[in-house]
């Protein structure tokens, strides 16, 4: 057996346990692969890339606190080596394009066989860019969208939450008036400041009414 097999070193960042031993297992069955900690929201993921400086992250991401998205954001800008693979259960295209704009090296369903999962490690390690196929199919509509000059502004939801960004909601405010989780309401919020390139929710709100996307409502004296 070869000595100088490379190792790539990977961090798991996952709010289920069960998902991140699970993961652990599988990819510890693989001689290349060495799984060096594992984080259970944002925050932590942040913390350990910058302790454990991983070759590679698979990155949830709807997890409490800090979400996938804003962390992914957080690693990339101060640690751009590290290769952050989105492993989630969902892919919308908000979902997508905002993990792409945030950084991410890739993006794979969690319901991929593990085989996809292994050679979606080494590519990343590798400088390439995994994408399940139909990531990529939305991905590649995105960018012929956009070359072709179609509209490719914000999502109806997302036109939803930046209006009631606008009269001043707060996350909580938001869920209720939209009858959706808390956690979904975090998550509209991370894309909305990725996609206006925004670093809050006050600038976010200003460069959407600059670019005529919503206008703010009026105040009766």
């Amino acid at each position: 057996m070869s000595e100088t097999t490379c190792c790539i070193r990977i961090l798991l960042a996952d709010d289920h346990p069960v998902m991140r031993d699970g993961l652990s297992l599988v990819l510890s069955t693989q001689p290349d692969f060495e799984v060096v900690s594992a984080a259970a929201n944002g925050d932590e993921a942040i913390a350990l890339a910058r302790r454990m400086h991983p070759d590679v992250i698979l990155m949830d991401l709807e997890m409490p606190g800090i979400d996938g998205m804003q962390a992914i954001g957080s690693i990339k800008r101060e640690l751009p080596s590290i290769q952050i693979i989105v492993f989630t259960a969902y892919f919308s295209d908000e979902q997508i394009i905002g993990a792409m704009q945030a950084g991410a090296s890739g993006y794979l369903l969690k319901g991929a066989p593990r085989g996809e999962l292994f050679q979606a490690i080494r590519t990343a390690h590798a400088g390439g860019m995994p994408l399940e196929p139909q990531v990529a199919s939305r991905l590649l509509k995105r960018v012929r969208d956009e070359s072709q000059g179609v509209s490719c502004d914000l999502t109806e939801r997302e036109q939803e939450v930046l209006q009631l960004l606008a009269q001043g909601m707060a996350n909580k405010q938001i869920a209720r008036e939209l009858s959706i989780s808390l956690r979904t309401a975090k998550f509209h919020v991370s894309s909305l400041l990725l996609k206006l390139h925004a670093s809050n929710r006050t600038e976010a709100v200003t460069e959407a009414v600059s670019r005529g996307l919503i206008s703010l409502p009026s105040h009766r004296s």
